[in-house]
């Protein structure tokens, strides 16, 4: 049996995340993100311009809320990694799962 897709809430909401996506603070902000997913937006927009970090735990903590949206037909979407978050979640392999843009580009080598 395949679970039955909700039909959002919202349209739109947004949470910017200015910590570092790690295990200190892994919980605190998925209950953040627990109450933005909650009201099960069409559109769930991480903002991660200001972490400069995620590890195995944020990563979790992601896919986790991920699937919740998916699940209420919604869909969840990572905005403006910095190049080492980008790359931690291509290591990973996640960035197959979670929707990314906005990625700031890397600035060309030799450039100051």
């Amino acid at each position: 049996m395949q679970p039955i897709a909700q039909t959002p809430a919202m349209r739109l909401v947004e949470v910017l995340v200015t910590d570092p996506l790690d295990t200190s603070a892994a919980p605190r902000v998925r209950a953040l993100l627990d109450d933005a997913a909650a009201l099960r937006p069409a559109n769930l927009v991480i903002d991660m311009t200001a972490c400069a970090y995620v590890d195995a735990a944020g990563i979790a903590m992601l896919l986790d809320v991920h699937r919740k949206v998916w699940l209420d037909g919604g869909r969840l979407t990572l905005r403006g990694l910095s190049p080492k978050v980008a790359r931690t979640l291509q290591l990973a392999r996640v960035d197959r799962v979670l929707h990314v843009t906005g990625t700031p580009a890397e600035p060309p080598e030799g450039s100051s």
